[in-house]
């Protein structure tokens, strides 16, 4: 027997679609079915390839019994976060809220017939478990006290839903010069930094890519040694960690552990575009060829999995055959095997499992072995045994590829691919122009952008913020990169339409849902932080003053915190850097223009623009005025030198 979840396009929501729970869409019918019945609502948010969101089907939802409790007392309603991502941050922050402490997925929700939040968890066990109640008992709780002593719950959604309102609406002006963000970004990070294993926090860990990108730019603009300690040191360990495919490519989403070693084994493509921009700027800083190595790695295996009719699906699962890591880990005795099989000597042998660290007792489940690495001294013929060991992988299904094809992570993908473009290999620019391209040609139609297809699809779901915020920024680096007006035009177009669309008395909004954006970064980067970044190079690009200000009254309007818990705010950090210290664009004589830009990427710095001029002399800009001119392009770029020396110290 199956459910209503057969007719939807997610392939979350068709994972579902066989449960016993007679869930239901996010959608009017759904929540106009709780209202006329007087049910209260039960809300899972997650993905397809969420290990926690299967851990609560298998216990939960597909058991006879706790359905039977759903489809009597509750409307059950399913949402794909990454289909909805605006309701999905909506229900984040109320989390936050409510429970002090950051959600996660599954995100479990118990709402009143009128959409007011009573409840709300992540992960929740079937059972009664240490003195904490279980979903079976808590829904049964909650019907009880409804049907019982309603107004108790009506004045407790009341109050959350009060709570939220004042927690959006809180205002506070950034005070703070940037050096003094910058210096806190920096001290906080280092607080929390551990030192043993590199990277932030304790388990689990996650990679924060961005964090590690803004600490890098810092670096490039003020040679701050932390900064750059901490970045380069956390990429070397992710590099070499488990939480790094060491046989075929691209990181997993997180470490369960602090030293990088077990992770949770879904792939996913905004966490392998937000690391390859982080290693194309550590490139740029130190050009070590493992990290160029492990860019190409990482591109390597999104094209081989994911790449599909030019654009990339958005997430591969954790499980094989019902087993998380199934296909990537190794036994001892079926690896030696495999290499001996393909060759390699005893001696040749022990040096690969010695590598790659495999193992008889093993690291993970049942003596299995998941790779890492402790040295980069690698033995003879590493490419071959790679292959013999990815051959064996083959005895095994590859897990679940959700198919979904989003703009905003294609958009994010194809940001990375031009940030190698520029600072590692100029080969992958074109790769980045083609994939724009097919992007455009797929997604926007008629006029209008869209979320996300499936391949066999109709598009139906109009973009969200994130897409037009990431695709803007996607253009903006075609256009510095290949001086296209097409690209410089449309991401000014599709800012106007996000802006139209989601600027809602002096709020934007994450979609037509009433999520507020952020400039925090969550998953990935904020929307809201990358359209700020937009304008302010868009206004710089046209001279438009108006625009610029516009720009640093929208940052302003939404930087509260910015100054008081900076790390959580790394993209938004680096935006307020290029409000504060106007971004410099530099006008270069078109006939001079390509023979000048090895001597501007040697300078390193993260806040200059480019632009070809029919003017015969060179000339640095910011917003507001030009302050640099000269017919020699080192005459400009000493000039240029001297207005940023030290004054982010």
């Amino acid at each position: 027997m199956s459910n209503e979840l057969k007719y939807e396009d997610s392939p979350y929501l068709r994972q579902h679609a066989d449960n016993p729970v007679n869930w239901t869409a996010w959608n009017e019918k759904s929540f106009e079915k709780a209202e006329r019945e007087g049910k209260l609502i039960f809300l899972s948010i997650g993905y397809s390839t969420c290990h926690w969101c299967h851990v609560m089907e298998k216990e939960s939802f597909e058991n006879e019994e706790v359905a039977s409790i759903l489809n009597k007392y509750f409307v059950s309603i399913k949402a794909d976060r990454e289909e909805m991502p605006d309701v999905d941050k909506y229900y984040q922050d109320i989390h936050y809220l409510v429970n002090q402490r950051g959600g996660g997925w599954p995100l479990s929700v118990i709402l009143l017939p009128d959409r007011k939040v009573i409840f709300i968890a992540t992960y929740i066990p079937r059972e009664n478990q240490g003195g904490f109640l279980g979903f079976k008992e808590l829904l049964l709780r909650l019907n009880n006290s409804y049907r019982e002593n309603n107004q108790k719950l009506l004045k407790a959604g009341k109050s959350i839903e009060e709570a939220y309102e004042k927690y959006k609406n809180f205002r506070k002006l950034t005070t703070k010069k940037d050096n003094e963000i910058i210096k806190k970004f920096v001290q906080n990070i280092k607080n929390d930094f551990d030192f043993v294993n590199k990277g932030m926090g304790t388990a689990p860990k996650f990679p924060q890519a961005n964090v590690l990108s803004t600490l890098l730019k810092i670096y490039l603009l003020n040679k701050n040694p932390d900064a750059l300690q901490m970045a380069k040191e956390t990429l070397h360990a992710l590099r070499k960690g488990g939480i790094n495919d060491q046989i075929e490519g691209g990181f997993y989403r997180y470490s369960t552990d602090e030293a990088w070693m077990i992770p949770h084994f879904e792939k996913m493509l905004y966490t392998n575009a937000e690391l390859l921009s982080a290693y194309a700027l550590l490139y740029e800083t130190e050009n070590e060829e493992e990290t160029k190595k492990v860019i190409e790695e990482t591109i390597k295996a999104m094209k081989e999995r994911f790449l599909f009719d030019g654009l990339y699906f958005c997430a591969s699962d954790a499980d094989s055959d019902g087993e998380e890591g199934k296909y990537f880990v190794f036994k001892f005795e079926e690896a030696r095997n495999i290499l001996s099989e393909n060759g390699f000597s005893v001696k040749e042998v022990n040096a690969v499992l010695n590598y790659f660290n495999i193992t008889e007792s093993g690291n993970f489940e049942n003596s299995a072995n998941n790779p890492y690495l402790l040295s980069d001294e690698k033995p003879e013929h590493c490419e071959k045994a790679k292959e013999a060991l990815k051959k064996l992988r083959q005895n095994v299904p590859f897990p679940f590829i959700d198919k979904k094809i989003l703009t905003s992570w294609n958009a994010l993908f194809i940001s990375s691919l031009f940030d190698v473009g520029e600072k590692v290999n100029p080969s992958y620019i074109e790769d980045a122009r083609q994939t724009l391209n097919k992007l455009l040609e797929t997604l926007y139609k008629d006029g209008k952008l869209y979320h996300q297809i499936l391949p066999g699809s109709i598009l139906k779901k109009e973009a969200l913020l994130e897409d037009f915020a990431f695709l803007s920024e996607a253009l903006l680096k075609a256009y510095r990169l290949t001086g296209n007006e097409k690209y410089l035009d449309k991401a000014e177009d599709f800012l106007k339409t996000a802006e139209e669309k989601f600027y809602r008395n002096e709020r934007w909004y994450l979609g037509e849902f009433k999520a507020q954006a952020s400039p925090e970064d969550n998953a990935y980067k904020s929307p809201l932080a990358s359209v700020i970044s937009a304008k302010i190079e868009i206004a710089l690009y046209r001279g438009n003053q108006e625009m610029f200000a516009v720009a640093e009254k929208m940052f302003n309007e939404d930087s509260a915190n910015l100054e008081d818990y900076p790390q959580a705010y790394p993209s938004a950090v680096f935006t307020g850097i290029q409000i504060r210290e106007k971004q410099t664009l530099l006008k270069i004589p078109k006939t001079e223009y390509e023979n000048s830009l090895p001597e501007i990427k040697k300078m390193k710095n993260p806040l200059i623009l480019t632009v070809k001029t029919d003017e015969e002399i060179f000339s640095g800009c910011e917003i507001y005025a030009c302050f640099a001119y000269g017919k020699k392009l080192n005459v400009v770029l000493e000039e240029v030198t001297k207005r940023y020396n030290n004054k982010l110290k």
